[in-house]
């Protein structure tokens, strides 16, 4: 009942973000818009290019949707609405998005393209500068929980949520979760106005409509990290758990479809450069200052 729930929950969340999405690039809103594209691309014919590494270009979308309804498993909705609650609940969902890369390089090799193998190799570049953008600020929040379950880090924002206790940490992640989904300005492994869809630019029919369903699944993953780890999950008061959970992840997803768009396009080695050279000290600032913290004051 459980799975049923947090599936048809993730169903309605991909829906109500590509409306978003679409809000964001076309400037209308069209409710309807998700199923039309949806019903034109599972009438269209299923493509395959020339000499594909057919192995590759079958499971690479299969596998991002695994990698991010993986992620998703370890998201607490309301106390005891959750997939499944490990003790190791941030590192598993660290592990299960570090497949989005093996996902997206299959992808991009896969047909056999230029354009979808630099989309991929651009991804790769973009992996290199999040990754530890990732994992660092996780530290600190597994620090003040003193737990890596994400239900417990829930319930150690019950006094002061973590965008208050910790927002650096809250920044680089947010930057690290718009690398991972490759959302603007952080776009270039897909880049329509250079490489014409890059990793996309090969997949038609049932493939492309399984790559961009998977595409929205990590979207609301890393919205869902970023309210369980920053944003006190499903604590607020008068409505019941579950509706703040999916108020928080609906307005944090929603921000990191539009708000990209009105900056310039980051290129993937000016992401590397910002990423090595300022984020990880500022992440390593983070941990210390979270640590000192957690030592002279019990909050």
């Amino acid at each position: 009942m459980t799975v049923l729930t947090v599936l048809l929950s993730l169903a309605a969340g991909a829906y109500l973000i590509a409306v978003l999405e679409g809000w964001a690039v076309h400037g209308r809103l069209q409710p309807a818009r998700p199923v039309i594209s949806a019903l034109a691309l599972l009438g269209r014919e299923s493509l395959l290019a020339r000499k594909p590494d057919r192995l590759f270009f079958e499971v690479g979308p299969v596998l991002l949707l695994v990698a991010g309804l993986l992620a998703v498993a370890v998201i607490p909705l309301a106390p005891g609405l959750i997939v499944t609650d490990l003790a190791t609940g941030a590192l598993f969902l660290n592990a299960a998005l570090a497949y989005v890369l093996v996902a997206l390089i299959m992808a991009g090799w896969g047909p056999n393209g230029a354009y979808g193998m630099i989309g991929g190799w651009r991804f790769l570049g973009q992996f290199v500068a999040y990754a530890m953008l990732v994992v660092m600020p996780i530290t600190a929040v597994a620090l003040r929980a003193e737990s890596l379950s994400t239900v417990d880090i829930v319930m150690s924002q019950s006094a002061l949520w973590n965008i208050a206790y910790q927002p650096l940490g809250f920044a680089l992640f947010i930057a690290a979760a718009m690398g991972l989904c490759w959302l603007p300005p952080l776009d270039l492994p897909t880049a329509p106005g250079d490489l014409a869809g890059g990793i996309e630019a090969e997949y038609t029919g049932v493939r492309l409509a399984v790559l961009r369903l998977a595409r929205m699944v990590v979207i609301l993953a890393l919205a869902g990290a970023t309210v369980t780890f920053y944003l006190g999950g499903w604590l607020g008061p008068w409505l019941p758990a579950w509706a703040w959970s999916g108020i928080k992840i609906l307005i944090v997803a929603g921000l990191m479809v539009s708000t990209g768009r009105l900056v310039p396009r980051v290129r993937e080695a000016r992401y590397l450069e910002l990423s090595w050279k300022l984020g990880i000290p500022l992440a390593l600032i983070n941990i210390f200052v979270v640590g000192v913290i957690a030592l002279v004051v019990e909050i």
